[in-house]
């Protein structure tokens, strides 16, 4: 019990001491600036948006619960995943690092051990597919429209040979991170046998371990539910994709709100430009993009001779959502913590 104690004491302290580094990185005055130019009505938008994007997403896996056979309220997938994302952001990674906690969540819920680990699993191999799918097609839509671009006379031709370098350096880890993507979905989907025969032979010389024997039954049970799921859930599974570019779209919509927002009204492959530069710094590992998003929004407007002042309200605007959503995150950590000793003070009553 104390070292529960201890543990979650931790959590909340690194939590807090992160977030609040964050938030002293963010530009404060020209936040101020920005949230003074919103009217009523942009605000109730936007921030309505952002609420769709995410009951969105926690409907996606509510659905791959309920294709494995272990649904989960929707409030609780909500309250587990924003709790996770709160501790992803603030830790060095691109966008990983709360799924421990959330599995160990799921878990406590009632999910046995292997679905819960299952259920994440699926939910991040969707995000990540269809996350790098979408960045691989706007790379491919801004090698065949900069060259218009540039007989129109929004970029220069430096501009272009540098736009063309950095995306074909950026081109070639895409292609190959979505061929190993969809080499293991066609693994798993098309040739299940194939990987329990070599997890058989990994496990021949450890079959009388006890220990690891019972490990390698728990994935061979997983391995069974995601067959059995992959069988029979084939419409939760389409939905669930369906789910997730609904999501980009929405995603998509927010960063041309807040383009709008800040007086900016660009073409789509300004756009691209735009929207690509900032995804790619999220990728790199500094907790949240901090200082790296910031670089890569004043790289596109500089790139796409944009205002400077236009590029700091567009950073003072994504940043407040990210700090509201980071806060948001935090009670949701707070209030799963809560949960959890509330269940565990009813079991010991």
């Amino acid at each position: 019990m104390q070292r529960a104690t201890l543990l979650t004491l931790s959590l909340w302290l690194v939590a807090l001491g992160l977030g609040a580094w964050t938030l002293a990185q963010l530009p404060l005055t020209e936040i101020s600036h920005s949230i003074a130019a919103l009217t009523t009505p942009q605000w109730i938008f936007w921030l309505a948006l952002n609420a769709l994007i995410i009951v969105l997403l926690g409907l996606r896996w509510q659905l791959l619960t309920k294709a494995l056979g272990a649904p989960v309220r929707l409030i609780k997938l909500l309250l587990i995943r924003q709790a996770g994302q709160a501790v992803s952001f603030i830790t060095p990674g691109p966008q990983f690092g709360g799924e421990p906690l959330q599995v160990y969540w799921l878990y406590q819920y009632g999910l046995p051990l292997r679905k819960a680990l299952l259920a994440l699993g699926l939910d991040r191999f969707f995000e990540l597919w269809v996350n790098f799918s979408v960045l691989l097609l706007a790379v491919l839509l801004l090698f065949s429209g900069i060259a218009d671009n540039h007989n129109q006379g929004n970029i220069s031709s430096a501009g272009i040979g540098n736009i063309a370098s950095d995306w074909k350096t950026a081109l070639l880890p895409l292609l190959i991170f979505l061929g190993l993507m969809l080499s293991l979905a066609w693994v798993v989907i098309k040739q299940p046998q194939w990987i329990h025969n070599r997890l058989e032979r990994i496990a021949a010389r450890w079959q009388h371990n006890h220990r690891l024997n019972n490990i390698h039954q728990h994935w061979q049970s997983l391995g069974d539910d995601l067959r059995i799921a992959l069988a029979h859930q084939k419409i939760r599974f389409l939905l669930a994709i369906l789910l997730s570019l609904l999501g980009w779209v929405g995603l998509l919509g927010e960063l041309y709100m807040i383009l709008q927002f800040v007086g900016i009204d660009v073409g789509l492959h300004s756009f691209l430009i735009i929207l690509v530069a900032m995804r790619m710094a999220l990728l790199l590992p500094m907790p949240g993009g901090v200082g790296t998003l910031e670089a890569s929004v004043l790289w596109s407007f500089h790139t796409l001779n944009l205002p400077a002042s236009a590029a700091l309200g567009l950073i003072a605007l994504m940043r407040l959502r990210d700090a509201i959503v980071l806060l948001l995150g935090l009670a949701c950590l707070r209030a799963s913590n809560s949960t959890r000793a509330q269940a565990d003070t009813i079991a010991q009553g």
